[in-house]
């Protein structure tokens, strides 16, 4: 009956060893039975409320306990996101000895599906609220500046030119800042170009940098089509993100530090409500620290950043040049893991051209 469930079901021991795992358990581990039994069952979940001290107590006096949004880890490293509920259970068999049953439903999908609604809606929101704060603060700067230029012609003395001077510099620089806040104004010329030739550009800059030793990994599909895309865009944009990883894996001082470039078709894909039957998707994997856990629901928002000195503006300037393609990024992390995932939909007209 348990194999006929869509839920997985484990049963572990004492010693916390699984002793069984239906079809949909070994389906949602890409294990089999005979893989799983007498595995460690915390080698596969990661989670703070999750210990070996929890998971014996529930056994011994048979209590429930559930838990949200725990990392299911698989063989191959990949993580999914589970909800996880754990029942002591003593088995009506006299000499048979209790069993921690576990109970885990995948849920990164949905929470995907919610996640990209909300924070498209509120990155939408704050776009809308930064242009308003800039029109705002550009008009006083602008007025500001003038009035310093003004002043600067009047003044008697050549030293006093040094305080003007300064008004005119920071005026300057802070509405080089709103410009930056705003992003992109241009609308994308759009041309027939093959992505991979604008990766290899990345690839080739980053890799020419002998600030670090950093391998850059490439893996290209060859069957992505060309496609209508503004290159400068595209390359800015892929730029922004790779340059990310290269600073977190250079403060680490990581020996061994890797950036995979990874080109793949993806069918039927979803993007802010739309279904498009064929898009382009690009991986930026890095095998850094991850990304902190307090930024990742704000990481694409302006002034949003977890780096000493950083401005926080290439990860929204990347998703306003990816938002101009009608594409979207996703991002899942963990420590020695962060993976950013562009899509860009492929017009079928592109397709035949």
């Amino acid at each position: 009956m348990l194999d006929n469930l869509s839920t997985a079901v484990l049963l572990v021991d004492t010693g916390l060893k699984i002793t069984y795992a239906n079809h949909a358990a070994q389906s949602l581990l890409e294990q089999s039975l005979n893989q799983l039994q007498e595995a460690y069952i915390l080698q596969f979940l990661m989670h703070p409320n999750l210990d070996s001290t929890r998971f014996r107590q529930t056994i011994q006096g048979g209590e429930i306990f559930s838990v949200s949004e725990v990392q299911v880890i698989l063989a191959d490293g990949r993580h999914l996101l589970a909800d996880i509920t754990a029942t002591g259970f003593e088995p009506k068999e006299r000499g048979t000895q209790r069993s921690l049953l576990l109970e885990i439903r995948q849920v990164d999908q949905q929470k995907r599906i919610s996640q990209e609604s909300q924070q498209w809606a509120q990155q939408q929101a704050a776009r809308d609220l930064v242009r308003g704060l800039a029109h705002e603060i550009k008009n006083p700067l602008g007025g500001i500046r003038g009035a310093a230029q003004l002043l600067e012609k009047e003044l008697p003395a050549q030293e006093l030119h040094e305080f003007t001077k300064v008004i005119i510099e920071q005026s300057d620089r802070l509405r080089n800042l709103v410009d930056r806040l705003l992003g992109p104004n241009s609308p994308p010329n759009f041309q027939l170009h093959n992505v991979h030739k604008v990766l290899e550009k990345i690839r080739t800059l980053v890799s020419l940098d002998l600030s670090h030793n950093i391998t850059i990994i490439r893996d290209y599909d060859p069957s992505i089509p060309d496609m209508r895309l503004d290159q400068d865009m595209i390359q800015q944009a892929v730029l922004n993100i790779v340059r990310n990883s290269v600073q977190a894996l250079t403060a680490l001082n990581q020996q061994e530090g890797v950036i995979q470039i990874i080109t793949r078709i993806e069918r039927q894909m979803t993007i802010h409500g739309r279904r498009y039957p064929l898009c382009a998707q690009i991986k930026i994997v890095d095998n850094g620290p991850g990304i902190p856990e307090q930024i990742r629901d704000t990481l694409f928002y302006p002034m949003v950043t977890s780096k000493q000195g950083g401005t926080g503006l290439g990860l929204s300037i990347a998703q306003t040049l990816i938002d101009h393609h009608g594409g979207k990024i996703e991002v899942d992390s963990w420590p020695g893991h962060t993976e950013f995932t562009l899509y860009l939909p492929i017009d079928k007209k592109d397709k035949h051209s």
